[in-house]
């Protein structure tokens, strides 16, 4: 069994990885781990309900899919402008 079998990738864009301090992060997965759980614990909480959009292994996805190990989790800031 790998290390990245126990986790979770999170791979953040613009506002939202300047907010994290780094562009690509790791959570502990665990069993029932949702998205949104996940933002929550990387405390970019704020973000949700402002338009904030996920993507799980490249997929626009809910805010409360369950992540399996070794997911990949995209955050994707709101766009800007009209």
């Amino acid at each position: 069994m790998s290390m990245s079998e126990g986790y979770v990738r999170v791979i953040a864009f613009g506002p939202i990885a300047d907010a994290i301090g780094s562009r690509t992060s790791k959570v502990e997965w665990r069993e029932n781990l949702s998205i949104e759980e996940i933002i929550l614990e990387l405390e970019m909480g704020h973000w949700l309900g402002q338009g904030l959009a996920v993507a799980l292994n490249g997929e626009r996805c809910p805010l409360d899919v369950h992540c399996q190990r070794g997911d990949e989790v995209a955050l994707l800031p709101p766009v800007s402008g009209g």
